[in-house]
């Protein structure tokens, strides 16, 4: 199938036209579409090496190598690449070939670190709690555990995560349990310090208390959430934790 590019006639194609095909209908058309003879996976590498080579990390670096990971190259792989190029084309190039790097493959670092957090605990990370986002400053993740008898939820935070303010009612009972089974995270009730929570701290939250549960700025942070059973109960959501009293936290 033939690479499409068009980037040389939007750039160039009122100022070099000849220049802009060649470019779009040739060097991608035909040469990068010639799989029968490289990968587009062979030719990405190929392409960063020699760009590399001579210096030239600007946008068309940064395309290229985003195309190689769209072809199918690692971060671990461009690491690798970059790591054994240094030493023929020349240890401050691939600095800066590596910095622009870091920025193509930083989703995949942020995958690498969830992936760690959920191999972590014996719990599912769940689903993106797609239901209750517009509670939560940052993406939090939700996994039923038990949803007769008592329900009890896996909660996970992203680094940074946290919910709004919010007070559990009940006429009888009622509350909420936390049980802490991976990362560092917060707790925090009205009027009162944060406390740091880790692996196998458990906190009771009576009805009627204001209070905020999320994650550490630098780390994921999940937690059981076990509803404990009571009559007429409700949550009522209050206004976000802002960065001013998040950012106080230690």
């Amino acid at each position: 199938m033939a690479v499409k590019q068009t980037a040389g006639a939007d750039q160039l194609g009122d100022f070099a036209p000849e220049f802009a095909r060649l470019n779009d209908d040739v060097l991608f058309g035909e040469v990068w579409s010639r799989e029968d003879k490289l990968s587009l996976r062979d030719r990405s590498l190929v392409t960063v090496v020699a760009l590399m080579a001579q210096g030239l990390t600007d946008s068309s670096f940064k395309y290229h190598l985003l195309s190689a990971k769209n072809n199918g190259i690692t971060k671990a792989e461009i690491a690798e690449i970059l790591t054994h190029a240094a030493f023929y084309a020349g240890w401050p190039k691939a600095w800066a070939a590596f910095r622009m790097a870091t920025e193509v493959w930083a989703e995949d670092n942020a995958d690498d670190a969830k992936a760690e957090h959920e191999n972590s605990m014996v719990f599912p990370i769940g689903r993106p709690n797609t239901g209750f986002a517009k509670y939560f400053i940052g993406r939090s993740y939700l996994a039923p555990l038990s949803t007769s008898q008592v329900g009890i939820f896996n909660v996970t935070f992203e680094p940074g995560c946290r919910n709004n303010w919010h007070v559990h009612h009940a006429d009888k009972g009622g509350g909420q349990i936390l049980v802490c089974v991976a990362g560092r995270g917060y707790y925090q009730e009205w009027g009162k310090p944060a406390q740091e929570l880790h692996p196998g701290d458990v906190v009771n939250i009576p009805v009627g208390v204001k209070h905020w549960h999320g994650a550490a700025p630098d780390s994921w942070f999940s937690h059981l959430a076990v509803e404990v059973p009571g009559e007429n109960g409700s949550n009522e959501w209050l206004e976000p934790v802002t960065d001013d009293v998040y950012s106080k936290l230690k």
